[in-house]
């Protein structure tokens, strides 16, 4: 008797993947995908055509089923995740407005941001768990359809990357908490939407008409289409289940929702998470997101960019890859001969206007210290997270786990452990995501992901012999990035 399969569908910030997994072994079975083809505009936009997301959907899932073959018939249930916050503003016919959707990398909103945690910041706080910020949907919707004068009323619903696919693939519209608390939207104490967030955006008439309904993961909300079945080669009516966004699907892959043990995912965002206790009075960390059960939290701690200073490097510097990138970084020493980087290359979560730039550049520096100063902040402002975690007693001492794609690279991950002065976990490859998806498919039909999906994490020593460089190196890190919220500051005011 053949085993169940179940198939994650993973959107991120960088491509889309489908991925099959196999019940009891957790073994991939196929994988199909690649990158997006997000614009990057001036002003800090970036954006995702409606043609290009489904093209690459349905190309996705076709790979999958061609390379199951016969065993396409074993797939019981499928399930999406995707990248937090951004636009997926949908119009009356259920089309994305303007035929494009907008990434949570989107920086176009800074200033607006800005002004309102002025104004609703601490309040916003204390409601939602997080401050405003530059890729939330509803500050995203206020500046792109000019919320002050009532321009947003073209939106009549408001998705986010997960649900955006799971309506093209079964035409049903839900959410789940996770999705919109990370864009901090729903309320911490309540679990239901928040009035206070978007009275603050402006926005207060979306919540009348435009919100999708919250559903638990792991519950089917709809069967994929018989036009998609057949135009990708899956069968017809497989049940679709509500999924998380990605970071929590990738914990829950890897077992971090039960242990507590803290997660440095090196993806395009620096995300660092701690799924505990809800806590009164709320610990100052970056967010706090309501996801499920009432009394537990995922608090996070988080940047813009991680990898997304490496491929800016990558593409600026005309690198092959992200890996091209490393594999030069490492032929300088740690601390690049003095060069330091500001990894903010898509804004920063330190420091109010932070953004991105080498700081001690000399003429005897070249590539190679350019390609190290990068490599060595990226890891350097995880562990500068993940140390803040710590400092608020979240997360088990000791006990990190590396996820993403940068995490695909041992060297990134050694580095992290040199900073950190301890060993970290690598589980299994860059496609969490997709196998927490997955997961939650599984769920949907009765099973526990954690025994139907089972995951190998492996563990990653520091360098022998480097703790007092790594430490030296990241105190001074840390006193840069301190120093430089002034500059910051400055450079955020509009030219004159």
């Amino acid at each position: 008797m053949k085993a169940d399969i179940f198939l994650g569908i993973d959107m991120g910030s960088t491509g889309l993947k489908a991925v099959a997994f196999e019940a009891g072994t957790g073994a991939t079975l196929a994988a199909s995908g690649g990158a997006l083809p997000y614009a990057h505009l001036p002003g800090g936009g970036c954006e995702l055509s409606a043609d290009a997301i489904e093209a690459a959907l349905m190309q996705a899932l076709r790979g999958v089923a061609e390379q199951l073959g016969p065993r396409v018939a074993d797939i019981r249930a499928l399930c999406c995740t995707g990248h937090g916050a951004g636009l997926y503003a949908l119009d009356g016919q259920g089309r994305l407005l303007e035929g494009r959707a907008v990434a949570s990398t989107d920086q176009r909103a800074s200033g607006r941001a800005r002004a309102l945690a002025a104004r609703w910041g601490d309040a916003l706080y204390q409601e939602v768990g997080c401050r405003p910020w530059a890729g939330q949907s509803s500050l995203l919707a206020a500046q792109l359809f000019d919320g002050d004068t009532g321009g947003h009323r073209v939106i009549r619903r408001l998705l986010f990357a997960k649900d955006y696919l799971s309506f093209l693939l079964c035409g049903e519209i839900a959410t789940d908490a996770s999705d919109a608390s990370t864009a901090g939207l729903l309320s911490l104490q309540s679990g239901e939407w928040s009035a206070l967030a978007f009275e603050a955006a402006g926005l207060s008439d979306l919540m009348i008409r435009a919100l999708p309904p919250l559903v638990p993961a792991g519950t089917v909300i709809g069967r994929l289409l018989p036009a998609r079945a057949a135009a990708c080669g899956l069968p017809a009516g497989l049940p679709v289940a509500m999924g998380a966004i990605d970071l929590l699907a990738s914990l829950s892959a890897v077992g971090a929702v039960k242990s507590g043990h803290a997660v440095a995912v090196f993806g395009t965002w620096c995300v660092n998470a701690v799924v505990a206790p809800a806590r009164e009075p709320k610990p100052e960390v970056g967010a706090i997101v309501r996801h499920g059960p009432p009394g537990e939290r995922l608090y996070l701690e988080n940047s813009p960019s991680s990898m997304a200073n490496v491929a800016w490097l990558a593409r600026t510097l005309q690198f092959a890859d992200a890996a091209a990138v490393v594999d030069c970084a490492m032929s300088v020493p740690l601390g690049a001969e003095g060069l330091r980087f500001l990894p903010f290359i898509n804004g920063g979560g330190v420091a109010a206007g932070a953004i991105a730039g080498f700081v001690g550049l000399k003429g005897h520096h070249g590539r190679a210290h350019m390609a190290r100063a990068v490599v060595d902040a990226v890891a350097a402002l995880h562990a500068w997270h993940l140390r803040r975690h710590a400092a608020r007693g979240l997360g088990v001492p000791g006990r990190v786990a590396a996820l993403g794609g940068g995490a695909r690279d041992p060297r990134l991950v050694r580095l992290l452990a040199g900073f950190l002065g301890h060993a970290v976990e690598r589980c299994g490859d860059d496609e969490t995501g997709a196998r927490g998806a997955a997961g939650h498919a599984a769920l949907s039909q009765g099973l526990r992901a954690d025994e139907a999906l089972p995951v190998r994490c492996v563990t990653v020593e520091p360098e022998a012999g480097t703790g007092q460089a790594h430490a030296e190196f990241h105190a001074g890190f840390e006193a840069l990035i301190g120093s430089m919220a002034p500059a910051f500051e400055h450079l955020s005011r509009p030219a004159r």
